[in-house]
């Protein structure tokens, strides 16, 4: 289909955010960090059972970070704490505020996220719910949402 091997690459698109003020430099990096997997108690839900009994949510979070100064030197302070991003995971899907839906509890953890660490340029958040109700509907394995919060 293509006659040239170059038109084979496609252009990365990757997420970029500005370091603070002290910096005009645009950062680009395709390094990740990912949690996945979590699985917390909550009290999310639009249904008021749902906040009374509560229910199982699975998390999974990616994290756009520049991980070459870490790479490079092997310190952990160059680099995200993994205990503090799940720290903070946990805190905001087990504690209140109770939230109706579950894109709102995303964008939370994604905004927190983002704060806990300025190194942190995108978060990506995925909440899967395994026992959604939902009234006459099929069996399912779960429901889910995926967002993208960038910095800035």
């Amino acid at each position: 289909f293509f006659s040239k091997p170059e038109m084979l690459r496609l252009p990365r698109l990757l997420p970029m955010a500005w370091r603070g003020s002290r910096s005009s430099r645009c950062v680009h990096t395709s390094d990740k960090i990912c949690l996945k997997g979590m699985s917390f108690g909550g009290y999310h839900g639009v249904l008021p059972f749902e906040r009374e009994i509560g229910q199982r949510f699975i998390v999974d979070v990616e994290l756009l970070v520049d991980l070459a100064a870490a790479g490079a030197s092997d310190d952990l302070q160059a680099t995200l704490n993994y205990a503090e991003v799940y720290a903070e995971v946990k805190r905001v899907v087990e504690g209140p505020p109770h939230r109706d839906l579950i894109e709102a509890v995303a964008h939370d953890v994604a905004q927190s996220i983002l704060g806990l660490n300025n190194r942190v340029e995108t978060a990506t958040v995925k909440i899967l719910k395994p026992q959604a109700p939902i009234p006459g509907g099929p069996i399912l394995e779960h429901v889910g949402i995926e967002i993208t919060r960038h910095r800035g």
